[in-house]
């Protein structure tokens, strides 16, 4: 049971909806990595897998053992080193893999670890699509430990996918409509550097750096950009440096933010409408895919440029099925996940920020400008959480307070007025629930509206 090394190698409780995370060694630790990885092999067939982790120091361990799981399952393994989640998506794709396996705990505090799993082009491995599968699988009391009968260990080997990785995202943008921006660039200490290195000498923008080196241990605090304390680096950064703007990403570099000249922070509510908007007037008549928190901005720039609505419940692993079955050109989510058709209908940090920064460029305004007409059009309330008791009282009490409004539970409760609707969320992992609220350009209302659901939910802030 390994409980010389401080932990009971059977506990489970690490694996989550979408992915496995927990802290290091009590949740997740190397026995949990090895039988992760033999499991994977087992349950899909693998056979050649990609590997990866980002810059906590308990990563390269982790990627040990994950691998000798791997190749103890009969997988041949590709190493591709410290790397961000979105680029073992590029190199399963890239590569032709079975899988692959990001070791990462993206924006947790630096004593957790954990594990995205994906199948071949990068499909996400949910709970739904086999992760409960391999929880269970991994949890049993005797393992077996010993090579797979009738298979011949797999090889391990290392590539580097950096330059590929960066050619391709070149291809989102066209570096002749970009003109020289001063731009702040904060990794948060994580990953995204050593990418933002390669991009700069093919782009026409002086960075500013911040947090650039990768550390694991954080010295500037967890790379979360929702943070108000990482905000404010970056947004202290732009003022400082009068800066054109200013650009965050998480530790694994699948999410960024932005700040706009004046340090104020963009909601990417606002950014899932400015790239739809720019996805339709290059490919007019496209499929827009949004998530039911905040809805209506987006679905205004999708009928104003003619393009085709498709709502789907949050979460990477059912956005990116949507997507699939759908065949949706872009997608965005409010918590600043945006996935591209291109991309293998996943997320990348690094494609949007390109994104952005080529449509400031091309339209000559500065990014407040651009998002001023959604900000007064649709003013939000942004995410408020709530730690609560019962969130299924909560639910129902305000299903039936507001039972007059057109209903929809795509995700939660959303309730929709003529001039108001909000959506209530509840998390997957913790007793809080999320509430957004949104006006059509009605700010008194929009806090009269919050003020009066957080009255009737109460808790305290999460």
């Amino acid at each position: 049971m390994c409980k010389e090394k401080g932990y009971d190698m059977l506990n489970t409780a690490a694996f989550k909806a979408y992915d496995i995370r927990g802290k290091v060694p009590g949740e997740v630790n190397e026995e949990l990595a090895y039988r992760v990885g033999k499991v994977f092999c087992a349950l899909f067939g693998a056979e050649n897998v990609v590997v990866g982790h980002d810059i906590r120091l308990s990563g390269p361990s982790l990627v040990k053992a994950l691998s000798d799981g791997l190749r103890d399952g009969g997988a041949n393994v590709i190493d591709i080193g410290q790397c961000g989640t979105e680029m073992i998506y590029f190199a399963t794709a890239y590569l032709k893999t079975d899988g692959g396996i990001m070791v990462t705990a993206s924006h947790n505090p630096a004593g957790y670890n954990g594990m995205k799993l994906v199948r071949r082009n990068a499909r996400p491995v949910s709970a739904d699509t086999g992760l409960e599968e391999i929880r269970q699988m991994v949890g049993v009391e005797e393992f077996p430990h010993h090579l797979v009968a009738g298979k011949e260990r797999g090889k391990l080997t290392k590539q580097d996918i950096m330059k590929p990785y960066v050619d391709h995202l070149m291809t989102y943008v066209d570096v002749q409509k970009m003109h020289p921006l001063k731009v702040v660039v904060n990794p948060g200490n994580g990953g995204a550097g050593a990418v933002l290195t390669e991009l700069e000498g093919r782009l026409p923008f002086q960075m500013i750096k911040v947090n650039y080196e990768p550390d694991g241990t954080f010295p500037n605090g967890v790379p979360n950009p929702m943070l108000d304390a990482s905000r404010k680096q970056t947004s202290d950064a732009v003022l400082a440096h009068h800066a054109d703007l200013g650009i965050a990403w998480d530790g694994d570099f699948d999410r960024c933010f932005f700040c706009d000249a004046e340090g104020g922070f963009v909601e990417g509510y606002y950014l899932v409408g400015l790239l739809a908007e720019s996805f339709l007037k290059r490919h007019p008549g496209s499929k827009i895919m949004y998530d039911p928190r905040l809805v209506w901005n987006t679905e205004a720039i999708i009928q104003q440029y003619g393009g085709v609505p498709v709502k789907s419940k949050s979460g990477h692993a059912f956005m990116k099925q949507c997507m699939r079955e759908n065949d949706v050109i872009y997608g965005g989510e409010m918590s600043s996940h945006h996935y591209f058709r291109e991309f293998t209908f996943c997320d990348s940090g690094m494609i949007t920020a390109l994104l952005v920064l080529q449509i400031v460029c091309e339209s000559g305004r500065p990014l407040k400008e651009l998002v001023r007409d959604m900000e007064e059009k649709f003013p939000c309330s942004g995410e408020i959480n709530r730690k609560v008791d019962d969130a299924k009282a909560i639910f129902a009490a305000l299903e039936k307070k507001y039972g007059t409004g057109t209903i929809d539970k795509v995700d939660g409760l959303s309730v929709a007025f003529d001039n108001w609707r909000f959506n209530l969320r509840a998390s997957n992992t913790e007793p809080v629930i999320r509430l957004n609220v949104e006006t059509r350009g009605d700010k008194a209302l929009l806090k009269e509206k919050t003020d009066e659901l957080l009255q009737q939910i109460g808790g305290e802030p999460a």
